[in-house]
């Protein structure tokens, strides 16, 4: 019984990721959302307790697959903004989710726990790799923390086709993944004593 739960708080995860992606929460529906996992509109209540703790619940579990999957590397900030990049191009619903999450939530809500103590955790890497001198001290570590991440996730809405008005070949992919990785090379390469 407690495995056919799981699984059914799982299906309510995906149809609602898929749901909360494309509507956000105020355009997102429950009825949508239990018929897309096959289930009761009343077990969404039941298993997290309203639609917004729904929509948090899923945009946590996002946020802790992309951590898990693509971990900072402070001492190759590039790299891992060339990882970061190559996730969102996979995965773009993450990135809409968390659109809708800044959108609905507005700049004055606390940032969920699991995403504020991966960025403390990103922060304080980076802040040691500017202490090792692997990492420019011009931003402070969070700063240049959000910064990576902008970069990283520059090209993965449709709105960064305003430049060519078509969605980009692979061939344009693959450069601006070099120019992601390039960009954040140059924005962390710490500033040598002759230059």
């Amino acid at each position: 019984m407690a495995g056919d739960a799981q699984k059914t708080r799982q299906r309510l995860l995906e149809a609602a990721a898929e749901e909360f992606s494309e509507k956000g929460i105020a355009g997102a529906r429950v009825d949508r959302i239990a018929a897309a996992a096959g289930c009761n509109k009343a077990l969404i209540y039941s298993y997290f307790g309203s639609k917004e703790q729904l929509f948090d619940a899923v945009f946590e579990a996002h946020v802790a697959e992309v951590a898990r999957e693509t971990p900072i590397d402070a001492a190759d900030l590039p790299a891992y903004a060339g990882r970061l990049f190559d996730g969102f191009q996979a995965r773009p619903q993450v990135l809409r989710l968390a659109t809708w999450y800044e959108l609905e939530h507005g700049p004055t809500v606390d940032i969920p726990e699991p995403v504020a103590r991966s960025n403390q955790h990103k922060a304080a890497a980076i802040a040691k790799a500017q202490k090792e001198g692997l990492v420019s001290k011009h931003f402070a570590a969070d700063e240049l923390l959000a910064l990576v991440l902008a970069l990283s996730k520059t090209w993965a809405f449709p709105l960064s086709y305003c430049a060519t008005a078509t969605p980009p070949t692979p061939a344009e992919i693959r450069r601006r993944r070099r120019s992601v990785v390039e960009a954040v090379r140059l924005l962390v390469s710490p500033v040598s004593p002759t230059s």
